[in-house]
């Protein structure tokens, strides 16, 4: 389909909503020898091809032929097909509504009775603290606080910071950051292990134990699910709550929506403001994909934040946002912010309605204001935005009951 067969935008054609464009053109980069891929057609034909291998991000350098256990994230090929199938149970849409969703509506309104106790929060943490519980749920890290936990889990982070680093500062870096990842695993991980060694539950690291993964790779699956569950999810919440407290007839409308418009909302939301930059893979061998050709060897850099805004595919006024363009265009609304193909985020539909759950009651607390917008950075290890010190106030509620809920920590991060 042309640009001319598409249906009209109503917008002006110079709009632009999107927060996070400027400071990502600055900072994403491919990997070096790349060739950057914007279009929208060519990139998911190259996610979708079968003779393409993960690249960037380090996948190149783990070993996953030799070892068994390796990341489920870094596999190709049959063995990534059948570990993913394996997993995909802990995210359909019945898992969704008929677990997941229990945990996001009780979690959201324990952290929002948080919030009004206080009379005001800032959005990041708030949003950090449910995804951590959701994912944590599904993952099977439930038998440490999780308040805690998700302090611990930050502090891993600090090994996503060491490109550009100097060689001997990134060695101290990685240091402490091995450290943390002990400190990870001994407080958090083990004891759900041995929890699960003596009964099993319906959670990824009982399939973990099930499949005989030795505790090592445990921990790394568990820290992978941390970043692609728990620290992505964070920033897209901030983002549309951005994005709402902006406009107030978007914020009237999602409000008043339905759930299928106010995913609607979201989505389009995500597609200007991908949390992830760019996808990189490695062909392997000459291939013609219809709408591109790739050399044997070539890297490739498929630019998700370009082929969201390419207009050859979602029309007119590209970037702009418009809730409506999906259902106009017959399309996902998404586009490619949750990349595409065989390792397309198997948690998307989670972050969604996670996203969507809080956000409605967030929304309906009387007298809610953002009082400050949040402060936007540039993480190049995941190559996404950080949204931080985005600050809510509302009416407060002094009822001993909302000073009541949820689970505080003392000085040492554990339960007080």
């Amino acid at each position: 389909m042309t640009t001319t067969e598409l249906p009209k935008c109503p917008m002006d054609p110079t709009r632009d909503d999107r927060k996070s464009a400027a400071l990502a053109a600055q900072r994403v980069r491919a990997d070096a020898g790349a060739r950057v891929v914007g279009s929208f057609d060519f990139g998911r034909a190259i996610l979708r091809s079968a003779t393409m291998l993960q690249a960037g991000a380090g996948s190149e350098q783990v070993k996953v032929g030799g070892d068994e256990h390796g990341p489920v994230f870094f596999l190709d090929g049959e063995e990534h097909r059948r570990r993913r199938t394996a997993i995909a149970r802990f995210f359909t849409p019945k898992a969704i509504s008929t677990r997941h969703r229990l945990v996001m509506e009780r979690t959201s309104d324990e952290l929002l009775a948080r919030l009004r106790a206080k009379g005001s929060w800032q959005l990041d943490e708030l949003s950090y603290q449910l995804a951590v519980a959701v994912a944590a749920e599904i993952v099977g890290l439930t038998d440490s606080n999780q308040v805690a936990m998700a302090r611990r889990i930050q502090a891993t982070l600090l090994g996503t910071r060491l490109r550009g680093m100097h060689p001997v500062i990134r060695v101290g870096a990685q240091a402490l950051t091995a450290v943390h990842a002990m400190r990870f695993f001994l407080r958090d991980v083990r004891p759900a292990i041995r929890s699960r060694r003596r009964e099993r539950r319906d959670d990824v690291i009982s399939h973990l134990i099930d499949e005989g993964y030795p505790d090592k790779a445990i921990l790394i699956e568990c820290m992978t699910y941390a970043v692609a569950g728990m620290v992505t999810t964070r920033e897209f919440i901030v983002m549309v709550a951005w994005h709402l407290f902006d406009d107030d007839e978007l914020r009237a409308r999602f409000a008043a929506g339905d759930e299928a418009d106010q995913t609607a909302i979201i989505e389009e939301i995500l597609r200007l403001e991908p949390v992830a930059a760019m996808l990189h893979r490695r062909a392997t061998q000459d291939s013609d994909l219809g709408v591109g050709s790739v050399k044997e060897g070539e890297l490739l850099a498929v630019s998700i934040r370009a082929a969201n805004v390419d207009p050859e595919t979602v029309g007119e006024c590209p970037h702009a946002l418009d809730p409506d363009r999906a259902r106009r265009l017959k399309a996902v609304g998404s586009y490619m912010s949750f990349g595409d193909g065989s390792h397309r985020c198997p948690g998307a539909q989670v972050a969604i309605n996670e996203t969507r759950v809080f956000l409605d009651r967030l929304m309906r607390l009387p007298d809610l204001r953002l009082v400050r917008t949040p402060d936007m950075t540039w993480c190049d290890g995941l190559m996404s935005y950080e949204l931080r010190g985005a600050t809510v106030t509302c009416s407060r509620d002094l009822t001993p009951a909302a000073h009541g809920t949820g689970q505080d920590a003392g000085p040492d991060g554990e339960r007080t």
